[in-house]
């Protein structure tokens, strides 16, 4: 018999959000971790806020607005505009978020504001640390060996914004008075200047095209391939060997008994890195570098079976590389100045741990049924 062609719905429904969800959907469990990892942050929330005796209208709050900014990540979703929109009409980011059916979506300029404030009180980073610790009570994180890498990241900045640093903003075209015609003429980051982003610096590595750009460094552990610390600095040829160095120092630190190992490709096969490694005690998995020079990694450190363990393991961390500018937002970032520019970072890389600890509890299930 045909069905009936008709739209009809029940005046009143007794169904929960919950129900629409599949009981095997990947959210799950990442929504379990992040509500673990946001509990823990009630009292950095609770300094952000003015006291509720003062009055005033309520703000999002914030564990509502960080699972919406890691929906955005997870989903790909390239505008606050444009997620607004789907969580309006989506049952599984409302619930994800924690809406009910019948609440307001926000206005995205008040999505944005609010977005804000958690950069300036760096939540995002707080988060990260917080997600990091429950990858350690489950002891998926190794404290002794580590992979480091950085990746190029194209500013929200353009070619035409980057004007020499002497000349007025006012007068010409109101993208700096040249109308993007630089032909010929020589440009550098000593006498130039983006307008539109000041913290990114035009930069180029092998045989990619110079563009107004920032470098991503992650700090890799190799038990699992969690990223286990993450920085963004301004580009340059130095940046980084010099942002390994902080981020190692940080994890000999945390440890400083154990024996902690780092690998590196050949970009990191400088003596002033290896003798940096040296002084703390770190031994240097550094790809040997012996294009007409000679390496500064030791020939009896990379003759060792753990040398080559490490030059296998270290390849995994351009997966997180991969992951946040395929799926995340690093193949250009839509903010401005090295600190959003950061957080926006650290914020993607938390979504790709939290991807990869989910992929880890099935593994475990499966191993232990």
């Amino acid at each position: 018999m045909r069905g009936s062609g008709t739209f009809t719905e029940s005046l009143f429904s007794i169904k929960k959000l919950d129900d629409f969800v599949p009981a095997t959907h990947p959210l799950r469990a990442i929504r379990a971790m992040v509500n673990d990892a946001l509990s823990q942050l009630e009292d950095l929330f609770a300094g952000m806020y003015e006291d509720a005796s003062k009055g005033g209208r309520p703000s999002i709050a914030p564990q509502k607005l960080l699972r919406a900014m890691l929906l955005q990540v997870l989903y790909s979703v390239r505008s606050e505009r444009l997620l607004m929109e789907q969580v309006q009409y989506n049952l599984l980011f409302r619930w994800f978020i924690g809406l009910s059916m019948e609440d307001s979506v926000w206005v995205p300029t008040v999505f944005s504001k609010n977005r804000e404030r958690l950069i300036e009180h760096d939540a995002v980073v707080a988060f990260f640390n917080e997600v990091l610790a429950q990858a350690e009570r489950r002891d998926w994180l190794s404290q002794e060996h580590f992979s480091v890498d950085g990746t190029l990241i194209q500013a929200w900045a353009s070619h035409k914004s980057f004007m020499p640093k002497d000349r007025s903003d006012s007068g010409g075209d109101g993208d700096g008075g040249d109308g993007g015609d630089f032909r010929g003429q020589p440009r550098s980051n000593d006498t130039h200047a983006s307008k539109t982003d000041p913290d990114s610096r035009l930069y180029r590595k092998g045989k990619t095209a110079s563009e107004l750009r920032f470098i991503g460094h992650t700090l890799m552990e190799n038990r699992n391939g969690l990223i286990v610390n993450a920085m963004v600095t301004q580009a340059d040829g130095y940046a980084e060997r010099e942002a390994a160095k902080a981020m190692i120092a940080d994890a000999r630190q945390a440890n400083p008994e154990a024996p902690i190992t780092l690998g590196a490709d050949k970009g990191y096969d400088a003596a002033e890195f290896v003798a940096e490694l040296q002084r703390l005690e770190v031994t240097p998995h550094v790809a040997q570098n012996t294009s007409g020079r000679r390496s500064a990694v030791p020939d009896e450190v990379a003759q060792t079976h753990g040398y080559d363990l490490s030059m296998k393991c270290r390849k995994r961390i351009e997966q997180g590389f991969g992951w946040t500018k395929t799926i995340g937002q690093l193949r250009q970032v839509m903010v401005r100045g090295l600190k959003k520019v950061d957080q926006v970072f650290v914020l993607n890389v938390t979504a790709y741990n939290l991807v990869r600890m989910r992929s880890l509890g099935q593994l475990r299930l499966r191993a232990a049924g």
